[in-house]
């Protein structure tokens, strides 16, 4: 159908094709079926990738650069270095996730949650590189940049390109999020839930961390570093899963997944000031259980428009309709099963149809 590559990047404690949950459970499809086979199966060459559930973003971009091009993960001297870890990581030597990789590939990337922040970075990296990394000789190919054309398109979901209060709240000595009224039920699940996605205490750097690159400063401070390609598509799908109450907050909708219940009730209702000075106002209150609404349309710096399908170029962020779903319908749902296959399918129809 097309020369392209499509590479799906989970998000915060998730999992891919390397890893053996996902034949138990996709998480591209979830109790669906796997959606990258139904993808194959309509033409599109599609694979799910595998990076550490609550890694940085540069630490996961490393990670899904070694599976791409079929090498040992190199997250470079420099960064190991400033932050205590290990140089090199998974070896992906003879088993690439994609079946070439070279002058003339062109990928896709689609990023989930924080699957978007990871492809992001990929993207910049390839693009330009990192300057501090290239004074090693010996240094990754990622590090030494001049691959933007290797991007042709970039589609994040339900990401929080803009941070997600669901971090920022719990740092506010004005707010409690205890406070926040919800079942009792549901605040035992979303403790579970953050169990599984703390930072972990290796030893390294308390920034190198999904949960650090997901404060609203942090990713403010990203979103100044990366720079969108003139030459790739770039597009934006939120999601929404709140309603406004009587007292003008947030309250999950009926449907939403039980995981996300009580954080969506306290993201409903906060609002505040970051450390950093930036002002979390109304419009942050819409969420789809985990992510600010408004953080998943278009990164802070960067130009966007709502999507034309008439009028799509690159360079520009391209919004679609904010989708009536929680944090989990892009992957197809967990207790509340979705049918994502039509959204999948009329999307990359959409991406192949774009001039190349």
């Amino acid at each position: 159908m097309s020369n392209l590559q499509f590479i799906f990047v989970h998000g915060l404690s998730g999992w891919g094709s390397y890893d053996r949950a996902y034949a138990r459970m996709p998480y591209w499809g979830m109790r669906n079926g796997d959606l990258m086979v139904w993808l194959r199966s309509q033409g599109y060459s599609c694979f799910a990738a595998s990076v550490a559930p609550t890694g940085s973003a540069w630490d996961r971009a490393c990670e899904l650069y070694g599976q791409l091009a079929g090498t040992q993960t190199d997250y470079g001297r420099c960064h190991a270095e400033e932050n205590h870890h290990a140089r090199f990581g998974p070896d992906f030597t003879g088993r690439p996730l994609i079946p070439r990789w070279d002058e003339d590939t062109r990928l896709v990337l689609l990023g989930h949650s924080f699957g978007g922040a990871t492809v992001r970075m990929l993207a910049h990296l390839l693009a330009f590189g990192e300057a501090k990394e290239r004074e090693d000789k010996d240094c990754s190919p990622l590090f030494k940049g001049g691959q933007e054309k290797k991007v042709f398109a970039l589609i994040t979901l339900a990401s929080p390109m803009n941070g997600t209060t669901a971090y920022d709240m719990f740092e506010d000595p004005d707010f409690d999020p205890a406070s926040v009224a919800v079942p009792l039920w549901s605040r035992v699940l979303a403790k579970m839930m953050s169990m599984g996605t703390r930072d972990g205490d290796d030893g390294r750097s308390k920034s190198d961390w999904a949960g650090y690159d997901m404060h609203l400063d942090n990713a403010d401070k990203l979103n100044q570093e990366f720079t969108t390609l003139p030459s790739a598509y770039y597009f934006s799908v939120p999601c929404r899963a709140s309603v406004a109450d009587e007292k003008g907050n947030q309250v999950p909708v009926k449907g939403v997944e039980p995981l996300f219940i009580a954080r969506g009730h306290q993201i409903g209702a906060y609002t505040g000031t970051t450390r950093g000075g930036l002002v979390i106002d109304e419009s942050w209150k819409e969420n789809d259980g985990l992510v600010n609404t408004v953080s998943a349309g278009c990164p802070s710096h960067a130009p966007g428009k709502p999507l034309d399908r008439d009028n799509i170029r690159p360079g520009i962020w391209n919004i679609f309709p904010t989708v009536e779903g929680d944090h989990m319908w892009p992957q197809g749902g967990l207790l509340h099963r979705h049918d994502i296959r039509p959204f999948y399918r009329d999307l990359l129809d959409l991406i192949n149809g774009l001039d190349r």
